[in-house]
């Protein structure tokens, strides 16, 4: 545990009903016992039992501050694992700051960005990985972010990784103990045992790394492009995937010059959504950078939405955007189903394998469909958190990279008929690669690193 005591404002630093300032350290009960007065004025909250509430006054030192309410939490049951403090006053960002110069004038010092939760990493509390994820859940943008990172916050990837990480500690120390003592410990026929093993594991880890996609996916947003000629709906189709105007329409062919970004929920699924420039040949300078455009952000994308209006035949251009298409997740809207069709839905499922779908973004028909098709592309249906484990930070990813590396090197050597104690080296890295992902092999820069991240009342 660290000597000091810190304190910081909890909550937004804006106009609210409650405010709370936090306070962690060994001395948290005697500064509280320094600016807290009870309303008759002989309690002594300092001898006040853990996890009990107090009615009362924050002072400093002769001037009342505010009428509050005191949690006190004694470590280490408590989120640092400290003895801990918190004061919820009235939620005025005066108030607040007024209430937090008292606790720190009575011998705290003010907290650095994610102290909090920096000392319960190193107080034991919670691990590395359980540290990201309260980040996570703070700045989660969808139902399913915030379940994979509740599911990370009760420690559903520790899990995983200890297990592994269990199997692999198991067989350093039998070589070790082979190696050392082989007189009774016999390593014949050991190589065919650690390569089942190694092949297990390898498989867990590559199930880890390979759910990073759909992990970042469900974090952030599925990166969503809109294309399709001009004219064709496409900013119709934003605007009521919106909810208001926010793409420019008109009847004139290149209306759309630039892209435009908006985040979106479909059942509770985030869609970073692109609006791009009508894709077709053209000697305007301008459209021309934003047709360029929207083919590069179309190769980028997670999914890409081909809007085709059905009233007027296929052309060229879109011949090259279903080539741009090829190997990628889309969906065809044949959009404008309310006019007499010339393209119908079964001439562009007998020349693509992509899903048709027929909408009309200017009627408001056929969203619904679009919905269903996004869910049950990129999650089959339905997320399951309750035995699935997703990746969604990218330094897990690389570490487990690492780790699964190793192991093919271990691999290598039982094929090439090594001494054991080349295993022995490999397993070990691949050890210390997990280790890293819940901080049992991380130094200190990069813990101060993650926590930086943080706000400061966390």
């Amino acid at each position: 545990m660290t000597g000091d005591t810190i304190a910081a404002i909890a909550t937004a630093m804006s106009a609210s009903g409650i405010g709370i300032i936090r306070i962690s350290g060994d001395d948290s009960m005697e500064i509280i016992s320094k600016v807290y007065r009870s309303k008759g004025g002989k309690k002594q909250i300092k001898e006040a039992e853990s996890h009990t509430i107090h009615y009362g006054f924050i002072y400093d030192n002769d001037t009342m501050i505010d009428e509050v309410l005191v949690m006190i939490m004694k470590g280490p049951r408590s989120y640092t694992g400290e003895d801990t403090v918190e004061i919820d006053c009235h939620g005025g960002v005066l108030a607040m700051k007024k209430v937090l110069e008292a606790v720190i004038h009575a011998g705290a010092r003010p907290a650095e960005p994610g102290e909090f939760t920096k000392r319960a990493f190193l107080n034991g509390r919670i691990d590395l990985s359980q540290a990201e994820a309260v980040i996570d859940v703070i700045q989660a943008k969808n139902e399913y972010a915030l379940k994979s990172s509740l599911s990370q916050l009760k420690g559903s990837v520790l899990t995983s990784i200890k297990e592994i990480r269990s199997s692999i500690l198991y067989h350093i120390a039998y070589i070790e103990s082979a190696l050392d003592d082989p007189e009774h410990i016999s390593l014949d026929g050991y190589s065919e045992k650690l390569a089942q093993t190694v092949e297990k594991e390898k498989k867990k880890i590559r199930c880890l790394a390979d759910s990073f996609d759909e992990g970042k996916m469900i974090r952030e947003g599925i990166r969503t492009v809109i294309v399709g000629k001009p004219n064709a709906g496409k900013s119709s189709l934003l605007n009521y995937l919106v909810g208001e105007e926010k793409a420019i329409v008109t009847d004139i062919a290149g209306t759309t010059r630039d892209v435009l970004e908006e985040t979106i929920m479909l059942q509770g699924i985030s869609l970073r959504m692109m609006d791009t420039a009508g894709i077709r040949a053209t000697e305007d300078v301008v459209e021309k950078i934003g047709v360029e455009r929207a083919r590069a952000y179309a190769k980028d994308a997670d999914l890409v939405l081909y809007v085709v209006d059905s009233s007027i035949p296929l052309d060229e251009n879109d011949e090259e955007i279903l080539e741009i298409l090829r190997d990628k997740k889309a969906i065809i809207l044949l959009n404008k189903s309310d006019l007499t069709p010339v393209v119908t839905k079964e001439m562009l499922e007998a020349c693509t394998d992509m899903p048709v779908l027929a909408i009309s973004a200017r009627q408001e028909q056929g969203v619904e469909l679009l919905e269903e098709q996004i869910k049950s592309m990129f999650f089959a249906g339905e997320l399951s958190f309750n035995d699935e484990v997703y990746i969604t930070n990218v330094r897990h990813k690389t570490a487990l990279e690492e780790a699964y590396q190793s192991l093919t090197m271990v691999e290598n050597s039982i094929a090439m008929e090594m001494p054991e104690d080349f295993f022995s080296i490999d397993l070990m890295n691949a050890y210390e690669a997990l280790g890293r992902i819940v901080g049992e092999s991380v130094g200190e820069d990069l813990v101060n690193e993650i926590f930086s991240k943080f706000c400061t009342g966390k």
